[in-house]
């Protein structure tokens, strides 16, 4: 897997995307601590609002970036994107009232709605190749689980001798060094489109892509299946730590630590095992034991209490294991399910679908931890992950091949796409993805 970053491109923006996403865990951990700094016991229902606005900026303006930027260099937008978020992280420790935290996280996050889908875009065309794409996806979600893995115990270890206000600091640092790693990066132009488009179409193409293929169904069910389980993690363990353990700062990073300790070692598993398993049996699966084991936590609750603190983290590392191998095999999907110009705006559109599923699972995880107790919340949200894991069973087709039987009764017999593909008496075969030339409806649909 490490071989991939000889690829002289990818290494530079695997790089910026550790930097800045180790600095995204420091704040992580800081937020946090202000937020309970702030509103003491109400810090889990305030960190809910924090996430919830965070998925309202990723909801609404991913689309509207995506269709605005998708003529403009992606290293121009990439950079400037990283200079935002560095100056909204350099302005954070000096606030003292929770409306700010609301106003600057919303600022943040925007800029994050503009570079994340474009980063994620960009990949495929550096790495055309789907077992090197295949690792560098895996590589990516390691990356990720920086976040939650060695920046929480960074934070911990740098706590034991600053303010937690100094952290923000680390978040400036991070976006700083990734907006000079893509700077120095070779970053391909986007594939110019085979037809102009409206601003509409623009706006909306990647969402009506993404619904009309089946497997990406599966994957927003998922989606929710993840978001259920991880928002519970990511908004409540604060107040578990502190609240139910007892436990202080370096309890808090150590539970997220566990967390993204889970999520990594099943990214580093990951690739061989897609070698040999389909990627829908690895992740409904994951899926439904995600589910069953958020239910269990909560059922344990109900009936004796918190577990012990070693128990506790074992379910955060198995919670983390699950939450990954859910996710990280998500970017071989919207490979395969879109043509190469199309593939911005399918990123684009997991982005937003994925962060509508997390923007109702951040407030409820919050609200009703604070108004029906912790055990009750974690009730709803596993519940909310088992309906998300039977959706994708019943929407994405076992049988889920690239290559699909179809026939054009529309097109005449010499059609450059009959020639192209010759039919075999009504029916041809090919690779078949949604676009707006001949292949408009799933052939399962009519």
């Amino acid at each position: 897997m490490i071989e991939i970053l000889k690829h002289p491109a990818y290494a530079r923006l695997f790089s910026a995307q550790v930097i800045a996403l180790a600095g995204t865990g420091l704040l992580t951990v800081a937020l946090g601590l202000l937020a309970y700094d702030l509103a003491g016991d109400r810090a889990g229902a305030v960190l809910g609002t924090v996430f919830a606005i965070k998925m309202i900026a990723y909801v609404g303006l991913a689309p509207l970036a995506n269709a605005i930027a998708g003529r403009r260099p992606r290293k121009q937008l990439l950079i400037g994107a990283d200079l935002v978020r560095a100056s909204v992280a350099l302005a954070l420790p000096f606030i003292d009232q929770v409306w700010q935290i609301y106003g600057l996280i919303f600022v943040l996050q925007a800029a994050s709605a503009t570079f994340t889908p474009a980063f994620q875009a960009a990949i495929p065309d550096i790495l055309p190749d789907e077992r090197d794409y295949t690792r560098a996806l895996s590589l990516s979600r390691l990356a990720y689980d920086l976040e939650n893995l060695l920046s929480p115990a960074l934070a911990g270890l740098l706590l034991m001798f600053i303010s937690y206000h100094w952290l923000f600091g680390g978040t400036v640092l991070g976006f700083l060094g990734s907006a000079l790693l893509v700077a120095v990066a070779a970053i391909p132009l986007a594939k110019p489109e085979r037809v102009q488009r409206p601003f509409a179409e623009r706006l909306t193409r990647g969402v009506r892509i993404y619904l009309a293929t089946p497997r990406l169904r599966g994957l927003l069910a998922l989606n929710l299946t993840a978001a259920s389980a991880g928002a519970f993690v990511l908004v409540n363990t604060v107040v578990i730590v502190r609240g139910g353990y007892g436990g202080g700062e370096a309890g808090v990073a150590a539970a997220l630590a566990a967390f993204g300790a889970g999520s990594m070692l099943s990214a580093i598993a990951l690739p061989r095992l897609l070698e040999t398993i389909a990627d829908r049996m690895v992740m409904v699966r994951s899926g439904f034991l995600l589910a069953l084991l958020t239910l269990g936590h909560a059922t344990y609750l109900f009936a004796e209490g918190w577990p012990a603190w070693t128990g506790f983290l074992l379910a955060w590392v198995l919670s983390g294991v699950f939450y990954s191998a859910i996710l990280t095999p998500s970017g071989r999907l919207l490979r395969v399910s879109a043509h190469a110009e199309d593939r911005p705006a399918v990123f684009a559109a997991q982005f937003t679908l994925s962060h509508a599923c997390w923007l109702v699972t951040y407030p409820l995880a919050g609200w009703a931890g604070l108004a029906l107790g912790l055990p009750a919340a974690m009730l709803m949200l596993g519940g909310m992950a088992l309906t998300g894991a039977l959706a994708a069973l019943r929407v994405w087709p076992a049988d889920d091949a690239s290559m699909l039987d179809h026939e054009h009764g529309d097109l005449p017999p010499n059609h450059p796409h009959l020639r192209a593909h010759p039919p075999q008496g009504t029916r041809h075969r090919h690779v078949f993805v949604i676009d707006d030339e001949h292949h408009r409806v799933w052939p399962t649909q009519g």
